[in-house]
């Protein structure tokens, strides 16, 4: 490594730790959208049931989303290169351990280690960014970070249908392990180590296992409900064993002396809107794509090459249009940004509700290509806008308690999709014909069609129109977050006044 130091300088190490990061992140995201295109071959390789299919998502996302805020304030703790190099050896195993699988329940159990794998990487790669780069330039950098981001969507389903058609479900899993390889060395050769300094070294594992308890209830509730019986006494147990979990939860995090979620953190409002707004983007998301991926290939009758490559349309306009909104965002600020994103969703899903048992390719590609564009103006200045909100010795918690609802949602955004499939067509693909598919299939999109259309209003009323670029909303959000912020929110004004860049920059 030392022979190739050289090409790394103060001025350019920024970009090379933005690339070791984006790396990474494109083995996770690339992860999500192959799996999705496999489903209907592992379904009948290993007889899986739509329940079952869904803990193979639910399974990955669930302990995605409950650790990754332990896995945000582990890396603050104790270095976020360390945790997130951690978390790229137990993908890789996992994931080979997936490609052995020989039922539904060793694929799950799989899937859950490769979700703790990706907690402790995905919240230090947005943590380790936003230390890299001054907040004038965090618009840019989460734009491409967004970019790569749907790069591996683009990428995913053209890969994972080639594997699945022409050598197996199981080589999408194998993939990752070359992949991994690559993400280490990028990260030993080109990042440096940071954490905050302003906490110990304590770690809030009540509150861990408390929100653990109350997430996994509440998913196995949503995807067992229709099978298990909505009024049965298992249902009704997880249901409330999550909401007494969750209340657990808060009253621990506001006792304990370093809580695993900072709350004072939700008292910026650019904050709390972009958590909102990730839970529901991803809720509408995951839930089309899951979906889609069953429909094209169950009942259009398309081969998994097919299927992934007609995913290409959406998943290339969030390649093409993040890193722009990226770059808007610094310009014109995220509010804005991210209404019309949400509305452009919430029409694509729409168009998704009329679907129909013999509806064509071409029908359905604007509401592919919506979709696409609605995500991309989305997910960077919702990324930018929380990232933003909180001072740098907090990016680790931060990316990990917004990554965190961005899979809870995803999760539910699955289990409630599937809760309505299922009531609909039952728990057998074989018994659903395809007409009870698709009438599913329509509601099931109306649903996520109202939620991104909540989630427009929510963007618009709580979400300032600041210019998310400037270092203003960073280090006011720090006097109203962190103890002592005042003073350092006039140090850096201070700075500011002597830097021509950022006066430039200000409204």
């Amino acid at each position: 490594m030392t022979r190739y130091a050289h090409l790394i300088t103060d001025d350019n190490r920024k970009w090379w730790t933005l690339g070791a990061m984006c790396f990474a992140l494109f083995m996770i995201m690339l992860d999500n959208t192959v799996v999705n295109v496999a489903l209907p071959s592992i379904q009948r390789d290993l007889h899986a049931t739509i329940s079952g299919l869904e803990w193979t998502i639910n399974g990955y996302t669930l302990s995605f989303a409950v650790l990754l805020a332990t896995g945000g304030r582990l890396g603050d703790i104790f270095g976020r290169r360390r945790m997130f190099l951690i978390g790229v050896v137990i993908f890789a195993l996992s994931s080979a351990t997936a490609g052995f699988a020989v039922n539904p329940t060793d694929l799950v159990i799989s899937r859950v280690v490769q979700g703790v794998g990706a907690a402790l990487m995905m919240p230090a790669t947005l943590s380790i960014i936003t230390d890299a780069f001054p907040p004038s330039e965090r618009g840019k950098a989460m734009g491409t970070w967004a970019g790569v981001s749907g790069l591996a969507l683009a990428v995913g389903p053209v890969v994972g249908g080639l594997l699945t058609e022409h050598v197996s479900w199981r080589a999408i899993f194998y993939l990752n392990i070359p992949v991994a390889i690559g993400a280490v060395l990028a990260s030993l050769f080109a990042v440096r180590e940071s954490r905050d300094t302003t906490v110990g070294r304590e770690v809030d594992l009540v509150g861990v296992a408390a929100l653990t308890g109350a997430l996994t209830a509440l998913i196995l509730a949503l995807v067992e409900g229709n099978s298990w019986g909505w009024g049965s006494t298992e249902i009704v147990a997880l249901l409330v064993g999550a909401a007494v979990g969750l209340a657990a939860f808060v009253a621990i995090e506001l006792r304990v002396r370093v809580p695993m979620v900072e709350f004072h953190l939700f008292s910026d409002r650019n904050f709390v809107g972009a958590v909102v707004v990730a839970t529901i983007v991803s809720f509408s998301m995951l839930g089309v794509f899951f979906f889609l991926a069953l429909y094209m290939q169950d009942i259009l009758r398309y081969s998994p090459l097919e299927a992934g490559v007609r995913f290409l349309p959406s998943t290339l306009m969030i390649v093409g249009l993040a890193p722009v909104a990226g770059r808007l965002s610094d310009r014109i600020g995220p509010r804005w940004l991210i209404v019309a994103g949400l509305l452009v969703i919430a029409g694509s899903l729409y168009s998704f509700s009329g679907i129909a048992v013999d509806s064509t390719y071409l029908e359905l590609l604007p509401g592919f290509m919506l979709l696409g564009v609605g995500i991309a103006l989305t997910m960077s200045p919702m990324t930018s806008a929380a990232m933003n909100a909180v001072p740098v010795e907090k990016a680790g918690i931060a990316s990990g308690v917004l990554s965190m609802f961005r899979m809870v949602g995803g999760s539910l955004g699955v289990a409630v999709t599937g809760a309505i499939f299922q009531g609909s067509v039952g728990a057998s693909f074989a018994e659903a014909t395809p007409q009870q598919f698709v009438d599913a299939l329509g509601y099931a999109m109306s649903v996520c069609a109202v939620v991104a259309a909540v989630g427009a209003a929510i963007g618009a009323a709580a979400i300032r129109s600041q210019r998310g670029g400037t270092r203003v909303p960073a280090v006011e959000a720090e006097a109203a977050v962190s103890p002592g912020g005042e003073e350092l929110a006039g140090a850096a004004r201070t700075a500011d006044r002597t830097d021509p860049a950022v006066a430039t920059s200000r409204p």
